[in-house]
């Protein structure tokens, strides 16, 4: 994403269409919405002590939303705002989606970079989602079908209704 790859894509489709000036590009991206598609931390309860227990994704709940990333004490990362989430909650809602709001593992002990914050240099509006996944980087991960199933209909709802 820092390659510019988007932005520059996104001026060629305007360009062919007769539509492109940078300031039209700037205002594209600008009012552009995301789902930045990556996986979620899934709580272990053999490290607990990597989590916080309200705010982990669990198995078997759902798609997740990362409302924000990062590490280091989350600097860096995206943060979606509360409009972007209400219209967000609104969408999976009317779309029967089950979902679940997380964060990547707790402030200062785990965490995680994702593109999201990149493309909210744009201004667009964008959130991490995904499946909980346990054991993450580990030779065996573990994902729920009902998640997968779940974040499926996740992306379909998005991308008719946000």
């Amino acid at each position: 994403m820092r390659a510019r790859y988007f932005e520059n894509a996104v001026a060629e489709i305007m360009d062919k269409t007769g539509e492109y000036s940078e300031l039209k590009l700037r205002r594209a991206l600008t009012n552009s919405r995301m789902l930045s598609c990556d996986v979620s931390a899934g709580y272990d309860p053999s490290y607990a002590g990597m989590f916080e227990k309200k705010n982990a994704a669990y198995l078997g709940k759902g798609v997740c939303f990362n409302k924000y990333t990062g590490s280091r004490g989350k600097s860096g990362s995206n943060d979606a705002n509360a409009e972007f989430m209400g219209k967000l909650r609104a969408v999976m809602e009317a779309g029967k989606v089950v979902y679940q709001t997380a964060e990547l593992g707790k402030v200062d002990q785990g965490g995680g970079g994702t593109i999201a914050y990149i493309c909210a240099l744009y201004g667009m509006n964008v959130i991490d989602s995904g499946v909980a996944v346990l054991s993450m980087h580990a030779p065996w991960e573990i994902i729920s079908k009902a998640d997968l199933y779940e974040a499926v209909k996740a992306y379909h709802a998005f991308l008719l209704n946000a």
